[in-house]
């Protein structure tokens, strides 16, 4: 297990618009890796990193669900964030991201946890009207980084009891022709 220290800041890596004077006005994500793509966790909602886990299935639960987890006395729910994006699942353990979510805690499956990354607000998008407005609810803009783009996550909406009551509705909304499908 790794628990998350924000250390010394002279060592954190800067984005491309920023010197070492822009930590003042800036906010740092724990990046992690999905994929090809970056993307980025509010570093104080993130609790733990448990490495790679062995995760229990939970029968007839959506295929996002990516399994439960002994975490310090208690049994977390995961989501899987390459399912409910749409890529296919690892064979090998996915790394746990444990997240403080609202009155819960529960984790996040990913392929890799990087650093701490310091973002600017003036290095900031909104994410785009042309994402899914299923997806869309999970991301909460982007970054530009000297080396890429970093995608944050909204720690709130990856919740896996917020997840399913969506994936509930838009199951409906499908099924019903009202909508095409949502996640």
């Amino acid at each position: 297990m790794l628990v998350l220290e924000q250390g010394n800041r002279a060592d954190w890596p800067q984005d491309a618009a920023h010197g070492p004077d822009a930590f003042a006005s800036s906010r740092s994500l724990c990046s992690i890796l999905l994929g090809d793509a970056m993307y980025g966790m509010d570093i104080r909602q993130v609790r733990e990193i448990l490495g790679p886990t062995q995760t229990w299935r939970v029968p007839l639960a959506p295929d996002f669900i990516g399994g439960l987890v002994h975490y310090r006395g208690e049994v977390l729910t995961t989501v899987n964030l390459r399912v409910l994006f749409g890529m296919p699942r690892l064979e090998h353990l996915s790394c746990v991201l444990v997240v403080e979510g609202v009155g819960t805690q529960y984790g996040l499956l990913v392929d890799q946890v990087r650093e701490v990354v310091s973002v600017g607000s003036d290095s900031f998008e909104a994410t785009p009207t042309t994402v899914h407005s299923g997806r869309r609810q999970l991301l909460a803009g982007a970054y530009k980084l000297r080396h890429g783009l970093l995608t944050e996550l909204d720690a709130k909406n990856l919740d896996p009891m917020r997840l399913s009551a969506m994936f509930a509705a838009s199951r409906t909304d499908v099924l019903a022709g009202t909508v095409p499908c949502a996640l």
